[in-house]
């Protein structure tokens, strides 16, 4: 906090104060840690889209309660167009992700197709949101 006051130009308590406005307000959802997904030994990141048998409510819902079950899909998002999902997953090796794959993923009842992208490199990483 001192750092940020320091680099705002604001007093220590004025600028524990604003923060704690934010809180409040939900723009600030959270802190956490960058952590490094090669440190952590996931050697892999791949992108998965997926259409489902239909979009159905149920099927929806089973396809989505399935994937908040699976600590690999990192991300998991409803999509417009061709797919119906794009999810980010990190995998150990490729051998750790064909399981999740084929003993997994494709067990949902509702996938009808998936698609694999292996990310050969990160170009650009999320590092917040442009406030312009």
């Amino acid at each position: 906090m001192a750092r940020l006051s320091e680099r705002v130009g604001l007093s220590l308590s004025a600028c524990h104060r604003r923060v704690k406005n934010l809180e409040a307000e939900g723009l600030i959802e959270g802190y956490g840690a960058r952590l490094s997904r090669e440190a952590l030994g996931l050697e892999i990141q791949v992108f998965i889209e997926v259409r489902l048998t239909s979009q159905r409510q149920e099927d929806i819902q089973a396809f989505e309660t399935a994937i908040a079950r699976m600590p690999e899909i990192l991300e998991c998002h409803l999509v417009s167009g061709e797919l119906d999902y794009l999810m980010r997953v990190t995998a150990r090796n490729t051998a750790a992700y064909a399981d999740l794959y084929r003993n997994r993923i494709s067990q949902i009842p509702s996938v009808l197709q998936i698609k694999t992208l292996l990310s050969l490199a990160t170009v650009k990483e999320f590092r917040g949101y442009h406030l312009d």
